[in-house]
């Protein structure tokens, strides 16, 4: 009998796709989300107060979100994905220890930092590494059940904030977060991270004919951080494949994740009992997780097959609208489906246009993109619910979906990268890469 042993490749993928779950998992499992809004009107904050806070827990992302990304690629991803968690179980105990406004605003600043840490140095960590095990084919699937993990993880702590709170009210489930934490923080530090020698490699091999001054500064240095910053934002600009694929990740995902905070609304609106409403709210959840799941499988798509994902998520969203009534909810969770297997097909296309040392910086760029937009559809969808109902509203907006899949349907394909097409911007010219 013969037995055939795992390659250490495929070993240290596995590691890879375990650490990351059980970091995902951890990261969103966030017991005092369901709960602090209560905890802030328990405090006797107004209604105005709590929207002040939230602004500036949005804010804080967004002035973060391309800085920690540079200094991701300049130091360590590694080390800002167990700072995020630790900042954010820091904001927690303000909460519960010292309730207060400016306790609430400083926990918030924290955990918008923590966001912005982990945004962008993620997806960049993974992805390097399994470049480097030549893996690059497995990473959308990795990605996708990393996000429905992520989406169960918040559908788990929302059940279990209610009998924690029951049982030790807000110290509990604040304590309960904290901890939870400190392992997630735990869990970062088993992340592989063997990326200076490459990265070195890497800012040669893309010829930075600007000069930038942080070309052979220290990596902790400020001539680092800012070389490593201009890099990246000269890629996000100044080459056509990576800006394209950049912008696709905002037009994808921003529309639909803004919606997601308005669908236990529209659950209300179809006029169901108040108690069937979680149930149509969890539907979806359970929608975004399969959507997270399915991610693997599309990962060879055309940009034409993207395009028509979009439509057909499009046309389930406007018809589950449209409908007004709880059946109505099964088009839509297939709808969100589709929008979150799109979304991490056009993280996937970003990532394989990526050639230079900034990954972080440039994947960042996207999320503050995508933050920016979202941000809109909210101003938007607050001018809109003037005029018109939730139903309304959500048809409506599958029309951008539409377009979106008709520009695709129109273009060459973004997604045919240099990676995706057997080179890379460093090996033209030399050889052609290894397909597997």
């Amino acid at each position: 009998m013969i037995v055939t042993l795992p390659r250490a490749s495929d070993a240290r993928v596995r590691r890879l796709a375990a650490t990351l779950y059980a970091y995902t998992f951890l990261d969103d499992f966030t017991l005092l989300y369901p709960l602090y809004a209560l905890l802030f009107a328990d405090t006797g904050l107004s209604t105005a107060e709590i929207s002040s806070l939230l602004a500036v827990w949005s804010l804080t992302s967004l002035v973060m979100e391309i800085p920690s990304g540079a200094w991701a690629d300049t130091v360590s991803r590694r080390l800002l994905l167990v700072l995020a968690p630790l900042l954010a179980g820091a904001g927690y105990a303000l909460w519960f220890l010292l309730p207060s406004y400016g306790a609430f605003a400083a926990g918030f600043v924290l955990w918008g930092t923590a966001g912005a840490l982990r945004s962008g140095a993620l997806e960049a960590l993974v992805y390097t590494e399994l470049e480097r095990e030549d893996a690059v084919g497995r990473y959308a699937g990795i990605m996708g059940r990393a996000r429905a993990l992520g989406t169960g993880a918040v559908m788990a702590a929302t059940a279990l904030a209610v009998p924690l709170f029951a049982a030790g009210g807000y110290s509990l489930v604040g304590v309960a977060s904290v901890l939870v934490c400190l392992v997630c923080a735990a869990v970062a530090a088993a992340f592989p991270e063997r990326r200076t020698r490459r990265s070195r490699r890497s800012r040669r091999g893309t010829g930075d004919r600007d000069g930038d001054p942080g070309e052979d500064a220290e990596p902790s240095s400020p001539r680092a951080y800012l070389g490593m910053l201009r890099a990246g934002l000269r890629e996000a600009r100044g080459d056509r494949a990576v800006r394209r694929a950049l912008l696709l990740v905002p037009a994808v995902a921003a529309l639909w994740g803004a919606l997601e905070e308005y669908v236990p609304l529209l659950a209300a609106g179809t006029g169901v009992a108040t108690e069937t409403v979680p149930l149509l709210v969890l539907l979806v959840s359970v929608g975004v997780a399969a959507g997270g799941l399915l991610a693997a499988t599309g990962s060879r798509l055309t940009g034409r097959g993207l395009a028509v994902l979009l439509a057909v998520g499009a046309v389930a969203l406007g018809a589950g609208a449209a409908a007004g009534n709880a059946l109505g909810f099964f088009a839509i969770a297939a709808a969100f489906c589709v929008f979150q297997t799109a979304t991490v097909l056009a993280d996937v296309r970003l990532q394989n246009t990526i050639a230079g040392p900034a990954r972080a910086t440039v994947t960042s760029v996207a999320g503050l993109a995508t933050d920016v937009a979202s941000l809109g559809v909210y101003g938007g969808y607050a001018a809109a619910s003037a005029v018109a109902g939730h139903g309304v509203i959500f048809a409506l907006s599958a029309v951008p979906y539409l377009l979106l899949a008709l520009l695709l349907a129109s273009r060459p394909d973004p997604g045919r990268s240099r990676r995706d097409s057997g080179w890379s911007r460093r090996d033209s010219g030399r050889k052609r890469r290894d397909p597997g």
